[in-house]
């Protein structure tokens, strides 16, 4: 046998065609494939026996055809098999292809149908017979015709037929590979691609994880043919369905402590890396399909991004060509995404209409997290992407490149929140991928160098967060910090104190950067430049505020951002406090020489010296003698001599100006206060031990000196007069002059001194009766010469100066306060009377409280020592705020008579502006601790204790206080009631509401309260109204729609103004009674502007439905709307224009005065019309794609627009261009001049805002899309439409008679001086008004 078949391998080799056909004759079909598979299996010469048996099988006669179809029809499952060499088989197929052409139609469809079966049945498993079957079909598409069924197709439509059958049927997930590589060589027709397309992306779910990448590879060559947008659609939505599966699990696994893993998360992570590698090399091969991935995430919307996208976008960002597409789509899904988000959390009734927030934000910083497993090619689209976002939304300079100081931790705007996402992108790329640092590092110092004009604050918290999660990291990078250090003395002070401070961790274990940095500042000591000189002062204290030296008092406030187990310390910086102690000396004599520089120099210094001294007690000897020397120099020893301090020497002049040289009131009162702490820190060594040494004797001996010319200086300050600091009544103060200027540096200075004096011998006193009259002495001095600087700056145009920051002390100011209204303690009650007795005195320590309070809420610190610290401060607040709340419940405004005489605020009403600016404070600074400041106010006896675990009990607890206080000043007469006090505590109610969670009951009950007195409250008060209208608004929003209350105030304004026509009577109606004929206006103005946020609130729901349309209009079918059912949100919609446009009508009807009210309620309704025609547009959408009716409520919503707004806002456009605004029935000539004057002013007014003519155009256009409408729906919507001639001239015909019949000879004359008057007076003059204008004067000649 084995003879036979090498014969036809040998005669294959020959030329003699008749003896192999007579060979292959001999043979049956069992006995050839027998052979053929023998010599398959055994590799040799298989190529040669099939050659050989082509050869000898003519393709004409039936029985060589048959033969040929008999090889196909083994060699195929045989290759199949994985029997054979993998070389062998290549070998076999590329044969089979090559002959497939010469095999007839009937044949090729057997075989084809071969395949189908194979493929069906999952006989297709290596795929290596696949190769053959483009060949088949291709073959058998240029057939004529071939029998089907009962009758014939073409070879075309049967490869269709093939290619249908074969795509319906089940495919073996094995083969799917396979069969889309086969699929890429087959001619398809569009709708066989996408149908092939659908198929393949439905079997994604059925493989394997590792078969995916291959897969997701040929499905990308297989997208050259087309369904690009399919092809990466259905990739992108596989990826999100597994990353949303696997998230759930783990969700599911945390909750039950199990390990619920169908899909391993690094797995998963490493295939979705490999498939955006694939993605990206796919795109730069062909810019077709890139140009098609960004289009179809311009067209979505940011919901439909996903983890996965977001790296896919970031790594395609990593191509040139699309980098900045890419960028502005990521930026602009963030901003909308933030700014949605606020959107919601801002209205209740979206909030109800829309479940749940696609954040955007958390699908980067999955990113980021997902990027750790290997993601290198998505790293530097991170990076760039956190560096974009922080470069467009950090911090922009204010008006005149000023900085506007705000919280650094809240991020409240969409900006604020995306710088923010930066910086969060940034600090976790950092801590997480090594190769990235270095430029992290670098972008980041860099900015902080070349951004002078700009805030930095954003990288400097970034670079901040760096340093504490990272210290030795960042270490190995210290050379590039060190270069920044370079730069110190060029850069704007704020940066500089930000940057030293953050690197001051890694000063404590690295002394290369320690010395790098002295260096730096010794040089910049002797900058030319003010700002760097301050830089050295700023980096100088610092280090000494931190390098401790052994022996120095613990410290509340030592404590260190960075732990020492994060840091292993470098052997050459061990802890030697010898040398800290060298070290400190060293910078303090450096610090010595800034004594001798300008005044802005020496501030900074004296403001720093307390703190070291708290933090570095080792230090105290060197400081205080170094203020004792610095304060001699100003000092007047002479006991006799008035006064005790030298004043010349603290200017210097220059030309024609003078400039102050020495803060002497800022060196006193850190004299004071380092001694005073010093003292403290004694009595409570000494009680601890009582050794002493040389050097504390030394240290005593300086103390004692210090405190006796502070006695001296109290003694002396109360004996002098102003002529003996050449200061008078009657001097000048102006700052136009350099003798104005001189003496009011040295009222400033003087008044400081007596400042430090009264708190120093307020703490010495220890409550004695004779200390506290001294006290009132120096206060009394103190007092005189405060109200010459008022009453000089009062006087001039322009105010000469601002009143001086005070130098008291926040911790005094706290402590003053409490003594003054809560110290009931026997033995101090004789010594407290006396400063008790003085109003003045009372008066001042709550305006400087007040004061203080305004200075943390804008800077976040204040002057002073503990200014900076943020934990003690916000002790001091809670210590004020008890006792502001005592004093402001226990003692009424009513009793204090005297204040309102003399018109100005009374005590309680200064207490309860200072309670307002402490919890503004507090919700601005220290959002997360208002609970913890309310908790510390004490409660009156009479009320019942709240319960103290809960942080709303405890909120509301306090509103009812408020509530309480408001009530009693609404219950007495409009006489006494007291109109700023009610406006403060409406502003402490609007405060503290904002800590009531809109769904808890206390909420329900605010808001209840609140409707309640806007309804009985009739006080004619404008300012007042504003503050409860602005109130209930913003408590509204998060309750439910604010349509309806629009609705019923809009009726009382209506009620209350009176009707633009004036023969028309207004039926009376009240729902408010704060809406009367005083607050109408400017309750207007607040409708108004809540009418502007409904519209936006409207306007976003349409953009979201048009967007949703947009991206599934597949979807969108279920949308369809019949008679009873209407999509949520349309109806939504409908319903809260419907109830805006009745609440509008009743607004246009009203004699609103001229000006802005009017010009206001013009752009709202040009603005209601634009959305009007908007939502008309989307209509027009939908019927064009779904052929449905146009729902019931819309076409009400129409009708109401046509039959009722538009022709009021016509009548109203006549009634604001004719200026006839009704002047409330005053006939004197005084009000008649008022009202021309002011009906002049809003009509130039108008003329400017062009608001009438844009009103015009947006009922024009919305007409005009009405029509286009109803030619869509079939339904005629502008029957309800009265077209209005408003727009043109318009000829009042009895004025018109009334001017022809006013006197006989100049009948003419007059009729065409009225109609050239309404011609300059009418805003839309066409071609008729000109024409009718010349034919009166035709007919007057």
């Amino acid at each position: 046998m084995k003879a036979e078949m090498d014969q036809i391998v040998l005669l294959s080799d020959g030329d003699s065609t008749v003896e192999l056909q007579k060979c292959l004759s001999s043979f049956t079909n069992d006995q050839l494939i027998t052979g053929i598979t023998n010599y398959a299996l055994k590799g040799k010469k298989v190529g040669a026996m099939i050659k050989g048996i082509f050869k000898g099988s003519t393709p004409s006669s039936t029985e060589g055809s048959n033969r040929r179809l008999l090889v196909y029809q083994h060699c195929i499952p045989l290759c199949e098999s994985g029997d054979l060499q993998t070389e062998v088989a290549a070998d076999i197929i590329g044969l089979l292809m090559l002959e497939t052409h010469t095999l007839p139609g009937p044949s090729l469809a057997k075989l084809a149908s071969l395949f189908v079966e194979a493929i069906k049945v999952g006989k297709m498993g290596s795929g290596k017979s696949l190769e053959l079957f483009p060949t088949v079909l291709t073959a058998l598409s240029a057939c004529e015709a071939l029998s089907y069924g009962k009758g014939e197709l073409s070879g075309e439509e049967y490869k269709k037929q093939l290619i249908n059958s074969l795509c319906s049927s089940r495919w073996d997930p094995q083969c799917v590979i396979h069969l889309t590589t086969m699929f890429r060589d087959v001619p398809l027709s569009s709708e066989e691609l996408q149908f092939l397309v659908e198929k393949v992306l439905r079997m994604l779910t059925k493989l394997d994880l590792q078969e995916i990448p291959p897969l997701v590879y040929q499905l990308l060559l297989l997208s050259a043919k087309g369904c690009k947008k399919q092809v990466l659609d259905g990739i992108i939505s596989y990826f999100k369905e597994q990353d949303v599966c696997q998230e759930e699990e783990q969700k599911q696994g945390e909750s039950l402590d199990l390990e619920v893993q169908s899909i391993p998360q690094d797995q998963l992570r490493h295939v979705e890396g490999t498939a955006i590698l694939h993605i990206v090399f796919a795109i730069r091969l062909n810019h077709d399909l890139g140009r098609e991935f960004l289009k179809s995430f311009k067209q979505t919307s940011y919901g439909d991004l996903c983890p996965f996208s977001v790296a896919l976008l970031l790594s395609v960002a990593r191509i040139q060509r699309y980098e900045e597409q890419v960028f502005d789509l990521l930026k602009g899904a963030i901003v909308k995404s933030f700014k949605d988000e606020q959107l919601q959390l801002a209205s209740k009734f979206l909030q109800d209409l829309l479940h749940g927030h696609c954040s955007v934000a958390q699908m980067i910083l999955d990113t980021v997290k997902n990027s750790m497993f290997g993601w290198d090619h998505v790293t530097q689209g991170l990076v760039q992407l956190g560096f974009f976002l922080m470069d467009a939304f950090g911090s922009k300079p204010g008006p005149f490149g000023k900085t506007t100081e705000g919280s650094a931790t809240i991020a409240r705007t969409p900006t604020q929140q995306a710088c923010k996402l930066g910086g969060q992108v940034l600090l976790q790329g950092f801590k997480m991928h090594e190769p990235i640092r270095g430029e992290i590092l670098e972008q980041v110092l860099n900015r902080l160098v070349t951004k002078t004009a700009s805030p930095v604050t954003h990288y400097l918290d970034l670079f901040s967060d760096i340093v504490v999660s990272a210290p030795m990291i960042l270490l190995e990078s210290s050379s590039k910090v060190t270069e920044t250090f370079d730069h110190l003395s060029y850069l704007p002070l704020a940066t500089v104190q930000g940057l030293l401070k953050a690197v001051q961790p890694l000063l404590k274990v690295s002394m290369s950067l320690k010395d790098s940095l002295i260096l730096v500042l010794r040089k910049a000591m002797f900058s030319s430049q003010l700002d760097g000189r301050k830089s050295a002062v700023t980096g100088f204290l610092l280090l000494l505020k931190n390098f401790k030296v052994l022996g120095s008092l613990a410290s509340s406030q030592c404590s260190q951002a960075v732990s020492t187990s994060q840091i292993q310390v470098d052997v050459h910086s061990r802890y030697n406090s010898a040398a800290n102690e060298a070290f400190c000396l060293e910078i303090l004599s450096s610090l010595r020489r800034c004594l001798g520089q300008q005044a802005d120099v020496r501030l900074m210094l004296y403001e720093g010296f307390y703190e070291v001294l708290r933090r570095n007690s080792q230090l105290a000897s060197s400081i205080m003698q170094t203020l004792f020397t610095q304060l001699k120099r100003y000092y007047e020893p002479e006991q006799d001599l008035l006064p005790p301090v030298k004043l010349e020497p603290c200017i210097t002049a220059l030309g024609d100006q003078v400039y102050l040289q020495e803060p002497l009131a800022h060196l006193v009162s850190c004299t004071v206060h380092c001694l005073l702490w010093l003292q403290n820190m004694r009595q409570t060594a000494n009680t601890k031990s009582d050794d002493s040494d040389e050097e504390e004797e030394e240290e005593e001996g300086c103390q004692s000196e210090l405190q006796t010319i502070l006695e001296s200086m109290t003694r002396r300050m109360i004996k002098s007069e102003l002529e003996d600091f050449e200061l008078d009544k009657s001097a000048e103060f102006s700052m136009g002059s350099s003798v104005g200027v001189k003496n009011s540096i040295y009222a400033v200075l003087v008044m400081g001194v007596y400042e430090i004096l009264m708190e120093y011998n307020f703490i010495k006193a220890n409550y004695s009766k004779t200390r506290f009259e001294e006290l009132m002495e120096l206060f009394n001095r103190y007092h005189k010469l405060s109200e010459i600087l008022k009453e000089k700056s009062g006087k001039g145009r322009v105010p000469s100066h601002k009143t001086p920051r005070s130098l008291l002390s926040l911790g005094f100011i706290s402590t003053l306060l409490t003594v003054l209204f809560r110290d009931s303690t026997q033995s101090r009650e004789e010594a407290l009377s006396v400063l008790r007795s003085s109003g003045e005195f009372v008066r001042y320590a709550v305006n400087v409280a007040v004061q203080k309070i305004q200075q943390l809420e804008e800077t976040g610190n204040t002057d002073g020592p503990d200014g900076q610290n943020t934990d003690r401060t916000f002790r001091f607040l809670c210590d004020m705020t008890s006792v502001l709340m005592w004093r402001y419940t226990n003692i009424p405004s009513i009793v204090e008579d005297a204040g309102r005489k003399e018109k100005r605020s009374s005590l309680s009403l200064l207490c309860l502006e200072g309670l307002l600016k402490i919890f503004t404070t507090c919700q601005q600074r220290y959002p997360d601790r208002m609970a913890q400041l309310l908790s510390t106010m004490d409660i009156s006896e009479d009320d019942a204790e709240p319960d103290d675990g809960s942080a709303t009990e405890m909120n509301f607890f306090y509103i009812r206080q408020f509530q309480r206080a408001l009530f009693t000043q609404l219950s007495g007469g409009e006489e006494e009631f007291n109109s700023k006090e009610a406006q403060l505590l409406v502003s402490i109610l609007s405060v503290l509401s904002r800590q009531l969670k809109p769904s808890s009951q206390q909420f329900v009950q605010m808001i209840t309260w609140t409707v309640k007195i806007c309804k009985e409250t009739s006080f004619e008060d404008s300012a007042f109204s504003k503050g409860l209208l602005s109130l209930l608004f913003n408590l509204h929003v998060l309750y439910k729609s604010p349509v309806s209350l629009l609705l019923e105030l809009c009726q009382d304004i209506h009620s209350q103004l009176g009707d633009i026509d004036q023969d028309v009577e207004v039926e009376k109606q009240s729902h408010f009674a704060i809406v009367n004929m005083k607050t109408a206006t400017t309750a207007a103005l607040l409708v108004l502007s809540q009418v502007d946020r409904v519209l936006d609130e409207v306007d976003w729901l349409i953009a979201r439905k048009k967007s949703q349309m947009a991206s599934d209009k597949s979807g969108s079918g279920e949308a369809t709307q019949t008679t009873g059912q209407q999509d949520p949100i349309e109806k939504a919609v409908t319903l809260q224009l419907g109830t805006l446009l009745t609440a509008l009508n009743e607004l246009v009807q009203t004699a609103l005065l001229p000006g802005t009210c009017t010009i206001t309620l013009l752009r709202e309704l040009s603005r209601t019309y634009t959305i009007l025609t908007t939502l008309v547009k989307y209509y027009i959408q939908v019927c064009s794609s779904q052929h449905s009716a146009l729902p019931a409520r819309f076409e009400k919503l129409v009708k109401l627009s046509g039959s009722h707004l538009t022709p009021q806002c016509y009548s109203f456009i006549t009634y604001a261009q004719s200026g006839e605004f009704s002047s409330g029935g005053a006939d004197d000539k005084k009000k008649k001049k008022r009202n021309e004057v002011n009906t002049a002013a809003s009509a130039k007014l108008l003329r400017e805002t062009k608001a009438i003519p844009n009103v015009v155009f947006s009922i024009e256009q919305y007409e005009k899309y009405l029509i286009a409408l109803s030619k869509k729906s079939k339904v005629n919507l502008m029957q309800y439409m009265k077209l209005s001639t408003s727009r043109d001239f318009r000829i009042n015909a009895a004025s018109l008679d009334a001017a022809m019949q006013e006197q006989d000879d100049s009948q003419e004359v007059s009729a065409i001086s009225y109609c050239n008057k309404q011609l300059q007076r009418s805003i839309f003059p066409s071609t008729f008004t000109v024409q009718l204008f010349s034919f009166l004067h035709y007919i007057s000649q």
